[in-house]
C-alpha cells in the first residue's frame, strides 16, 4: 500500500511545500496554506487504443453548437454553445449568473433535450421559485440540490442530459479527499472530473465560480486554464445594466461583450447599447464628448465625462472610471507639453457613462477634448459630434482600426457631426453627416472649440 503523505497548499494559488509558511512564495500571500492529504497511486496502466496519431491523419471540423436563445450570450461564447465544452462563469453575489443560467438551460431544455442544473447553495424549492418568476418552467429541465461529487456524476449516468449546470464549483466536493469543499485541491480534483465527463460524453457544462473581495476568481489559476471559456458577468447591484465579457475563449474571440438589462422579469437583452448609454446624454456640455469604441466586432457610443477642478493640495487628484489611469496620465501629460494647458495645480476627475471600462485607445481623442472643455469652461461649437481618435506623445491624432464601422453606428443613431483622424477619412463614404478629419491635436481643438 503506498502512504499517505501531507503537504501545505495555498489556497490562493496553489503552491504546495512539505512545510508550512507563513507567506506563500508564489504569489505573496500570508496565512493562505493549509494542510491537505496527498495520495499517491504507483499503479500506472497503460491504455493500448489510445497511442500517438499522425496529424494529418486526424480529421478536423467545425465544432457543433447549441443556440442557447439568447443573442448577446451567443455572441460571447463565438456564435453558440460548443458540444462538450467546460465554460466557467465568474460574477459578484447578486450580479445575476443563476438568473441567466436557469434562462439558458431552460432555452436548452425546450429546443434540445434534457438539461440538469446542480445547485450547491440553494434548495430544489428556491431555484423552483425562481423558474417561476422567470417563467422557466419545461419539463426536460431537472434540478438537483447535492454536493457530493459522486452522486451527481451517477445522476448525470442515469439522466444523460446533453447540458449541464454547476452552481457552484466552491461546494462540490469529493468524499475520497480529506480537505473541505472550496479548497485548491477539491476545486482541481472536482473540475478534473467535470471536463473528464464532458469530454468523453459530449456533455456540455457550465460551472459557477465564486469571486475574490478584489473581484478576481476565486481558486486556483489552474481552474482558469483547464476550462475551454471564462466569462465575467460585471455590474453594480444597484444599476440596473449587466455586462458579460470573455476572458478565454477556445472557440471564439476574447473581446465580445454582452448587455443585459435587469428587471423583474429576468435578464433582458440589450440589442442596442449606444442607445442605452446614451439615452440621458445633453449635448453641448462642458466637460462632456460622445466617443465611438469597439467592443469585438461591435461598435459602441458612449459619453465620457471630464471635471477639471483647481486645488490648493500638494498632490492633485486623479480619479478615472471606465478609463485607465496610465492612459489618463499620458493624455495630461501631452496637453500639458504640446498645449500648454497646465493641469499640475488641478484634481481631475473622469468617468464613463454606464458603467462601461473602455479599453484600447479609441476614445484618447474624445478625452483629450472632454478635459480642456471642462478646464477652459467651454461648450463644443458643434452640434450632435461623435469624436474617435487615438493620440500619441508628439500630439498627433493617429489612426484607429474599424473606423467605418464606428462612423456606421454614429449615423444610424442620428449624428450629424463626427470627428476621426485624417488618414482614417478617406476610406469614408457617408452621406448624411459631416466628417471631418484632423492630424494634430492642435487642430482637433480649433476645429470643435
Amino acid at each position: 500500500m503506498p502512504k499517505n503523505k501531507t503537504s501545505f497548499i495555498c489556497q490562493e494559488c496553489g503552491y504546495e511545500t512539505l512545510k508550512w509558511m507563513g507567506k506563500c512564495p508564489g504569489c505573496g500571500s500570508w496565512n493562505s496554506f493549509v494542510e491537505e492529504l496527498v495520495k499517491k497511486d504507483n499503479n500506472i496502466f497503460l491504455d493500448k487504443n489510445n497511442e500517438p496519431k499522425c496529424i494529418v491523419n486526424i480529421k478536423s471540423g467545425e465544432h457543433e453548437r447549441y443556440d442557447i436563445g439568447i443573442k448577446e450570450l451567443n455572441r460571447v461564447l463565438g456564435g453558440g454553445l460548443v458540444r462538450g465544452s467546460l465554460t466557467l462563469i465568474s460574477g459578484s453575489p447578486g450580479i445575476g449568473k443563476s438568473t441567466l443560467l436557469l434562462q439558458s438551460a431552460n432555452n436548452i431544455a425546450e429546443k434540445y433535450g434534457k438539461v440538469l442544473y446542480v445547485s450547491g447553495e440553494e434548495s430544489e424549492e428556491q431555484i423552483k421559485m425562481r423558474s417561476d418568476r422567470l417563467k422557466a418552467s419545461n419539463t426536460n429541465l431537472f434540478v438537483l440540490s447535492e454536493t457530493n461529487m459522486e452522486i451527481i456524476l451517477s445522476q448525470i449516468e442515469q439522466l444523460k442530459p446533453m447540458f449541464v449546470i454547476i452552481d457552484s464549483i466552491q461546494t462540490i466536493f469529493k468524499p475520497s479527499m480529506t480537505s473541505a469543499p472550496g479548497s485548491v485541491s477539491q476545486v482541481r480534483e472536482c473540475a478534473n472530473e467535470i471536463m473528464r465527463t464532458g469530454k468523453l460524453k459530449g456533455i456540455s457544462f457550465f460551472i459557477v465560480a465564486h469571486v475574490t473581495k478584489q473581484g478576481e476568481l476565486a481558486g486556483p489559476k489552474v481552474l482558469e486554464h483547464m476550462v475551454d471559456s471564462v466569462l465575467s458577468f460585471e455590474g453594480e447591484r444597484t444599476e440596473e445594466f449587466r455586462i458579460l465579457r470573455t476572458i478565454k475563449n477556445r472557440f471564439g474571440t476574447t473581446s465580445e461583450i454582452g448587455v443585459f438589462e435587469m428587471n423583474e422579469e429576468g435578464l433582458i437583452e440589450v440589442d442596442n447599447p449606444s442607445n442605452v448609454f446614451l439615452e440621458e446624454t445633453s449635448f453641448k456640455q462642458e466637460g462632456s464628448i460622445v466617443i465611438g469604441i469597439m467592443e469585438g466586432t461591435r461598435p459602441i457610443l458612449v459619453e465620457i465625462q471630464a471635471l477639471v477642478s483647481e486645488t490648493k493640495a500638494i498632490m492633485p487628484r486623479r480619479t478615472s472610471v471606465g478609463v485607465d489611469s496610465s492612459r489618463l496620465n499620458l493624455i495630461l501629460a501631452v496637453l500639458e507639453k504640446k498645449l500648454k494647458i497646465p493641469f499640475y495645480n488641478c484634481d481631475v476627475y473622469v468617468n464613463v457613462v454606464g458603467g462601461l471600462d473602455i479599453a484600447g485607445t479609441f476614445g484618447d481623442l474624445g478625452l483629450a477634448l472632454a478635459l480642456i472643455s471642462s478646464i477652459k469652461s467651454k461648450k463644443i461649437n458643434v452640434d450632435k459630434m461623435i469624436v474617435v481618435g487615438e493620440i500619441g506623445l508628439t500630439g498627433e491624432v493617429r489612426p484607429i482600426s474599424y473606423c467605418d464601422r464606428i462612423v456606421n453606428e454614429a449615423e444610424k443613431m442620428g449624428f450629424e457631426n463626427i470627428l476621426i483622424p485624417k488618414r482614417n477619412r478617406e476610406k469614408i463614404k457617408v452621406k448624411t453627416m459631416n466628417v471631418f478629419g484632423v492630424s494634430s491635436l492642435r487642430e482637433a481643438v480649433n476645429k470643435v472649440f
